[in-house]
């Protein structure tokens, strides 16, 4: 059984952290990061099965309601859970009682429509949310609900608010979503995916004329926690010197987390051809590729002779390829230098892919092919790691992340993974290399949930909330040491 583990010895073993695409019923906003119109929620009420023996797994309670739910965390004072419904509803989970009980809304924080929800180690929690403007732009807006002193009550402010910046009025609208929390407080981590699939020109309808992605779009912000009303141009320079840019090259980082050795890790969702997500070691300065590079491959639309026609990625399953979003493209931007490559996947598990040469799926642990970093569509999220060291040697420090698209486990024919179930648990075995990247072993330990969009840990139960069916929140208990 291995664990993560540094090639030096000197280091501490560690787990990832992910991100994901989100989901969004209201067509008018497209809210949410992954899509409906590419991927179908589960509308059955399924019941997560462990692979091994030594798991177990109850319900504690379900959370349906017209507002769907898209985020669960725990407070770090006292492992008290809480989680967000679209609408900006934030719940408090009593695990005893099995039950939950309303403690925020909107006309506490003003923030009607979120996607991200983190807790800082004092205490104060921290929202992402976005509001849409007049000429088919948005916004990001980012509030911090701090402990009034003597109180276990919270006072919201703004903690930054984003200029406009112009939607694509497509699915790829991602827009601020992902949160965290640096382990020592001071800093917050937030995504802001991109506003096109795969780079390609977005315009509204003629709104703006060849316009792709912009400043504020398709990277990563790094801001202060005591920071107050902070202002996010749509200006990557000015951003830059503000000290606000953290990365660059992200698709959609829908979740991110620390490993116990302080690594920053964040999921990454594809686009809608048949390319590999990705899980990726966050470090400042760097840029990830998008849409250069995308899932440890070449988007084929930055080059001069390319033919969608010939292209076997292509799917007319996708809303993408549906409405000739991959063309010929002779203005593509040029590719910068020094892209970062995804973390590669071992296997056994989420590995597979489809070969460009001859459109077959393909397992790539099999055939001993690199590969980078898990099957296409499978949205990957909720990205946990056993930072207390309480599991069982196996898992002990590793790394844990949700799937959140329903899949085919025998073919490919769903808009989903192909030859790949999907909506499950993975273990994630991380080992150091160097000091250039990490590589992994994915392996499924519990499937059969209902679009799982995030998690939480506690010791050794992992929480893991749907988006589909019944909405609800499982215990995973995991073998201690």
């Amino acid at each position: 059984m291995n664990s993560i583990k540094s090639s030096n010895q000197k280091q501490r073993r560690f787990i990832s952290k992910f991100a994901l695409k989100s989901y969004f019923v209201a067509a008018k906003t497209l809210l949410f990061t992954i899509v409906l119109l590419n991927y179908g929620t589960t509308g059955v009420n399924a019941e997560p099965k462990a692979l091994r023996p030594d798991i177990q797994i109850r319900n504690i309670t379900n959370t349906i309601s017209v507002s769907p739910s898209v985020r669960i965390v725990k407070d770090p004072r006292n492992n008290i859970l809480y989680y967000l419904k679209q609408n900006g509803d934030i719940y408090q989970v009593n695990l005893g009682l099995s039950n939950s009980r309303l403690v925020y809304t909107s006309s506490d924080h003003n923030l009607g429509e979120t996607q991200g929800m983190a807790i800082g180690p004092n205490g104060t929690i921290y929202l992402v949310g976005n509001a849409d403007l007049v000429n088919n732009q948005t916004k990001g807006i980012i509030l911090k609900g701090e402990i009034k002193s003597g109180t276990e009550q919270r006072v919201w402010s703004v903690l930054a608010k984003s200029a406009g910046y112009p939607k694509s009025r497509t699915a790829y609208d991602h827009r601020f979503n992902g949160v965290v929390v640096s382990p020592d407080g001071n800093f917050i981590y937030v995504n802001s995916g991109s506003r096109t699939d795969h780079g390609e020109v977005q315009s509204a309808n003629g709104l703006y004329p060849d316009t792709r992605e912009v400043g504020l779009t398709a990277c990563i912000l790094r801001l202060p926690t005591n920071g107050k009303n902070l202002f996010l141009a749509n200006d990557r320079a000015a951003l830059k010197t503000a000290g606000y840019i953290f990365a660059e090259g992200t698709r959609n980082t829908f979740d991110m987390a620390f490993a116990p050795n302080g690594d920053l890790f964040g999921t990454e969702n594809g686009p809608d051809r048949d390319m590999s997500e990705e899980l990726n070691w966050l470090r400042p300065g760097l840029n990830y590729g998008f849409p250069w590079r995308i899932g440890g491959t070449d988007n084929p639309q930055q080059f001069p002779n390319y033919d969608p026609a010939k292209d076997l990625l292509l799917s007319l399953k996708f809303n993408a390829v549906q409405r000739g979003y991959f063309r010929n493209d002779p203005t593509f931007p040029a590719r910068p230098v020094n892209l970062i490559e995804p973390i590669p996947n071992l296997g056994p598990d989420a590995d597979n892919f489809r070969d460009p040469v001859d459109g077959q799926v393909k397992d790539a642990s099999v055939l001993g092919q690199p590969f980078s970093t898990f099957t296409s569509h499978r949205s990957p999220l909720g990205l946990v790691f056993d930072t207390q060291g309480v599991l069982s040697p196996e898992f002990n420090r590793d790394g844990f992340m949700l799937s959140f698209t329903t899949g085919d486990p025998t073919g490919e024919t769903l808009p989903g993974p192909f030859k790949d179930s999907g909506q499950d648990l993975l273990h994630l075995n991380l080992t150091k290399v160097g000091n250039t990247n990490y590589k992994l072993n994915a392996t499924r330990i519990v499937e059969g949930f209902s679009n799982p969009i995030d998690a939480a840990i506690i010791g050794n139960k992992i929480y893991v909330i749907e988006y589909g069916g019944n909405q609800g929140i499982w215990e995973i208990t995991m073998p201690t040491r």
